[in-house]
Parts: structure tokens; C-alpha cells; sequence
């Protein structure tokens, strides 16, 4: 590392904190942004196998085992319950709590998968969802010591040992720096990649014994751990996620626009090997309606602003962003809208970029299918021999065409997205993690959108292209008599 990087390189002695050796202009290993090798991805095998998995296999099989025969003891206990399916799921959550992050991770998934996976599991799931309970304040100060080289004390002007915010990769703490400014650190669990790097590889092992059953082919399984184990190591590593924060965080205002997203500025001066310093949004998150509405906060316009940033990203910029959760998108108390929490983000080649802006462009201006038929084509989604691309065209003009003429409320985008998936997976073309990624955040935002916009037409709403396609946007709203908000 260059001696400008270490972090006691440029400590100064504090004369306003009253804390002993403090400092007042304070530069952490980060300092400017991190060393590129701090930005790799360490992914450790998925296969290996050794004495600790075994271990940990054990502890794991009898949790499992145990939770969903004590709460299916309780419904023997208690005739006309909730149904056998529920109750079995109950107890398999309940074993996810235990068992700790890995697991909880995997009832996210599950969670937020829920036309992949049975219902009863999926809604059983959504717990996993809620805060998990946090490490203590001692450790998490003990974490900021080693990876700045001094004590918070020494460091900040304040630092709150309570959490504002505990997740299953790690949890959040309110700072105030030296300058005044209030920030948040985000701080990753004690030896946290060491423990999901076990299970991840436990739960390879029942993915396959489970891929033999129908549900496990339905599910797959195998896949869904295999792209778990990809994302978390990107989640484990707090320079990656923090770069990628400000890439999105810079690019929203590429086009002179989009002022009322924002995202967290990045404190790189106060980041490390496990930790992320960035600014404080303080407002509520976008599924609290009642919340936004009392406020007079026009919801509707709040959610197109933020998907017309996140559809810019996905198509023009780079990364997007991958987990938009109601948690990690807000609505802040000046009515502006920030995105949060970037450990999940997805970038899609240029092929495929370009394949989503046709079906955008065919579907908010021209109509035209056969540049859809062109486009799956290109990337090798359809055979040659399929047909022409204008009989291509009409019969996915059939299949989709009135789905994405009613307001959101009637239909799934997501749906549309997923079939196309299905479409493609008949042809035997695996579709790329990064297209599902794309469906998945499709579906959070009808999920806002159902109230917030229940008769909005996301895939006819042309102004979420209007940087995408400026001249086209510009004369589709002149034709149709429409005004672009701000």
C-alpha cells in the first residue's frame, strides 16, 4: 500500500473535540477512493468440502430439522391451525434465524422470489426481511479501530454504539464527523466470510440432493445458490460496494436532470477493509404510503423519477442497482427520493443493453416487434430458423402487445420479462443472471406502483426514456400532447 494511503499518515492533534488524540483532518487507508486491488472480488470455491463443512453440516441438518418438528409438535397440540404446508415453513424460517446470515440471506432470496418458490415458504420468508439482532457496540468499535488505526473516540465527534440498523452482512451506526457533517458507518459482521463461505458450500451439497425432486427442478436450486454465492462475495466486499455507490450516485445527473434521486455520498476518508463511511438520509421508505401520502408527497411522480434513474443506469451508465426493496429506496423528508444500499448491483453487456432498449423503444414508441425478433436474435435467445423477423414480431406482438397497453395494476412487467425468459429457456438459451436481476427489480417497482401509481403503464410511460432516446421521446410526447415533469 502507498505510504499516502496508510492510515496514521497524516493524524493531526485535535484542539475542539476534547477527545485525547483526536484528529481534525483525519484520512483513513481509503483516502481518495481505494487502491484498485482493493476492488477484486476474492470468490473462494463453491466445491471444497473438509472437516469444518462437515462440522458445520451437522449443526445445520439438526437446527433444520428440529425447528420444523417443533412447529409442526405445536399444530398437532393445537387441531384446525394454520395448514400443515405454513406451519412446516414457519419452522423452516425459524431455523434460518438460527442458523444466522447465510440463511437469512437464503430466505431473502426465497422472500423476494415468490413465483419461484411454494407460497407458504415464500410468505414464511418475509421475516427474513425484518432487522436481525445486532452485534454489540464494543465489537463494532473494535472493528473501526482496525481497519483506521485509532479508536472512533480519536476519529469522530460522536459515535453512537447503538445501531441505526442491523442486516444479515452487517449493520449501521450514526457518526458525526469532524467538520459537523452527520454520517453513517456501515460496519461488515464480525468474521462473516469465513462462516458464509461454509454454509454457502452446505448448501450447495442440498441443492443437489434436492435438484432430484420436482420442486428442486422447478426452483433450480443448484442456481439459486450458485448465483447467491457470486453476489455475496460482492457484498463482502465493502470497496466494491462503496465504488459502485458513487459510480450510481455521480451518473444520475449525466443528462443536467434527475435532481430530485439522489444517493449517499461516499466519506472515503473514513472508509476501510470492512467498513463504509457516507452521508445520513434521513426520511421513510417507499411502501410506508400512508406515511407519504399524509406527507402530500406526490407518489406517483416520486417512483417515476427513481425507475427513470435506475432504467438510465441499466441501459446507459453501468451498474444498477440490484435489491430495490422498499429498505433501499426512500422517500426523504425534502421530497426528494435516494437509493440506498448498493451491496447488489448488476451490469448488463452491450449486447444485452442494447437488446433491453429495443424492447423499451418497441414498446413506449414505434410498436414495432420485429426489432424485438432482431434483437434476441443478435444475442442467440431465438434460432435463425424460428422464421422471418416481421412473423416473429407479430406473434410476440400477440403475446405481448395488450399486456403492456393496461396500467400497472392489471398486469406484471415482471411477468412479461419472465416469460420472455421462458421463451428463451424453450429454445435452450440460459438467460444471464443479470436479465433476471433486471425482471426482479421490474417487480418491486409494481409493487410500489399498485398503490402509489395503480394506473400507471410503466412500459408506455415515455418519459422514463427521455435521455435514452432524447429526439424520439421528445417528438412521441410532442404527438401525444404530453409535458415531461421536471
Amino acid at each position: 500500500m502507498p505510504d499516502d494511503l496508510l492510515p496514521n499518515s497524516v493524524h493531526r492533534p485535535a484542539t475542539d473535540f476534547g477527545a485525547p488524540g483526536a484528529v481534525t483532518h483525519f484520512k483513513g487507508p481509503y483516502a481518495g477512493g481505494p487502491p484498485k486491488s482493493a476492488l477484486e472480488v476474492d470468490t473462494p470455491p463453491l466445491d471444497k468440502f473438509g472437516i469444518a463443512e462437515i462440522k458445520r453440516m451437522v449443526v445445520i441438518y439438526f437446527v433444520l430439522v428440529t425447528s420444523v418438528l417443533l412447529r409442526l409438535a405445536g399444530r398437532v397440540l393445537r387441531p384446525g391451525g394454520q395448514p400443515w404446508a405454513r406451519v412446516a415453513s414457519e419452522g423452516a424460517v425459524d431455523g434460518f434465524e438460527i442458523l444466522g446470515p447465510t440463511f437469512v440471506k437464503l430466505g431473502q432470496l426465497i422472500a423476494s422470489s415468490p413465483s419461484v418458490f411454494p407460497a407458504p415458504l415464500a410468505d414464511a420468508a418475509l421475516r427474513c426481511l425484518d432487522e436481525v439482532p445486532p452485534f454489540d457496540g464494543e465489537t463494532a468499535r473494535e472493528m473501526i479501530r482496525k481497519d483506521l488505526g485509532r479508536a472512533p473516540s480519536q476519529i469522530f465527534k460522536s459515535f453512537d454504539d447503538s445501531p441505526l440498523s442491523a442486516a444479515s452482512i452487517g449493520q449501521v451506526h450514526c457518526c458525526v464527523l469532524p467538520d459537523g457533517r452527520e454520517a453513517v458507518i456501515k460496519l461488515q459482521r464480525p468474521n462473516i466470510r469465513e462462516r458464509m463461505t461454509t454454509d454457502l458450500r452446505i448448501m450447495q451439497r442440498l441443492a443437489r440432493t434436492l435438484q432430484r425432486t420436482k420442486l428442486g427442478k422447478s426452483a433450480n436450486l443448484t442456481g439459486v445458490v450458485s448465483d447467491l454465492h457470486v453476489n455475496t462475495f460482492k457484498e463482502l466486499n465493502p470497496a466494491l460496494e462503496a465504488h459502485r455507490q458513487t459510480l450510481f450516485r455521480d451518473r444520475i445527473a449525466a443528462f443536467g436532470d434527475n435532481r430530485y434521486i439522489t444517493a449517499p455520498e461516499v466519506y472515503w476518508d473514513y472508509c476501510g477493509p470492512h467498513m463504509i463511511c457516507m452521508e445520513r438520509m434521513s426520511g421513510v421508505p417507499m411502501d410506508e404510503f400512508d406515511t407519504i401520502r399524509e406527507r402530500g408527497v406526490d407518489g406517483e411522480l416520486v417512483l417515476r423519477r427513481g425507475v427513470k434513474v435506475w432504467m438510465e443506469a441499466a441501459m446507459v451508465h453501468g451498474p444498477f442497482h440490484g435489491d430495490v426493496h422498499a429498505g433501499n429506496l426512500w422517500v426523504l423528508d425534502d421530497g426528494r427520493a435516494t437509493y440506498l444500499d448498493f451491496g447488489i448491483m448488476g451490469e448488463l453487456t452491450d449486447e444485452w443493453k442494447a437488446l433491453i432498449r429495443d424492447l423499451f423503444y418497441t414498446s413506449m414508441i414505434d410498436g414495432d416487434f420485429s426489432r424485438i425478433a432482431r434483437a434476441f436474435k443478435r444475442v442467440g435467445a431465438f434460432p435463425e430458423d424460428i422464421g422471418t423477423d416481421e412473423e416473429v414480431g407479430v406473434r410476440m406482438q400477440m403475446a405481448f402487445g395488450p399486456m403492456l397497453d393496461v396500467g400497472i395494476s392489471s398486469v406484471s412487467l415482471g411477468d412479461v420479462f419472465k416469460s420472455i425468459v421462458q421463451m428463451m429457456e424453450q429454445y435452450g438459451v440460459p438467460s444471464p443472471q443479470e436479465l433476471m436481476l433486471v425482471t426482479k427489480q421490474l417487480l418491486y417497482f409494481e409493487r410500489y406502483a399498485k398503490v402509489h401509481a395503480p394506473n400507471w403503464a410503466l412500459a408506455r410511460d415515455v418519459f422514463l426514456v427521455k435521455n435514452i432516446f432524447p429526439e424520439e421521446a421528445a417528438k412521441k410526447a410532442a404527438d401525444l400532447g404530453l409535458d415531461f415533469p421536471d
